[in-house]
């Protein structure tokens, strides 16, 4: 089974270009200039045991919200084009993912239907990090429920994602890319009783609506 997409997009405010496998083993190549995504990336490329190629550009000097919600965007597409038509897949997925102090809970349906809950419980207020140039970059923690509201809507995937408890911010956001790795690695993989059924009383499952 080749599961493996890419999707290029351009738009005035950015350029990304993503490749996937859904059958990796967790390799990454990010060329991305937003050092904290960055991380959380290579993180749920990790768990996911996802192998993802990363090429992006923004207008960061405008503000992350562009970029960070565009690479939500492309990564749910190429979810979408990965798994077609959905057929032998499990569908469904979860994780309960502890992180010292932090307990994240992820859920995942590849249903064709978009929608995100997300119970965060970010405090809004940036982390500071220093990029290779040794500049301060502080990171947009309200991004990441953009991040996560593109991906499910490029992908039309239900998602859960419930942070119970947590002090860090940087751990509680982590958590949530290792427990959304995990939960969507778990629904995506092939379930080899079901075969080449598709997972629905159905008989099908949507396919998500471009989004420009």
């Amino acid at each position: 089974m080749n599961r493996i997409a890419e999707i290029e997009r351009k738009t005035l405010e950015t350029e990304i270009c993503i490749r996937l496998n859904l059958d990796g083993t967790g390799s990454v190549k990010l060329d991305y200039p937003i050092g904290f995504l960055r991380h959380m990336i290579e993180t749920f490329a990790k768990h996911g045991l996802f192998d993802i190629n990363v090429k992006a550009r923004g207008d960061i000097c405008v503000d992350q919200h562009h970029l960070v919600e565009d690479t939500g965007i492309v990564l749910g597409q190429t979810f979408a084009k990965a798994l077609a038509d959905k057929k032998g897949i499990r569908r469904v997925g979860s994780c309960l993912y502890p992180m010292d102090e932090t307990l994240v809970r992820a859920a995942a349906d590849i249903s064709g239907r978009p929608f995100l809950c997300f119970e965060g419980g970010l405090s809004g207020i940036p982390l500071v990090s220093a990029e290779a140039d040794g500049k301060s970059a502080p990171f947009q923690t309200d991004t990441i429920v953009d991040f996560w509201q593109a991906f499910t809507s490029a992908a039309a995937f239900t998602l859960h994602i419930d942070i119970l408890r947590g002090r860090s911010d940087h751990h509680k956001i982590e958590a949530v890319f290792k427990a959304a790795a995990r939960a969507l690695r778990e629904a995506c993989e092939p379930d080899p009783r079901a075969a080449d059924a598709v997972p629905s009383t159905k008989g099908c499952l949507p396919p998500p609506v471009y989004i420009v």
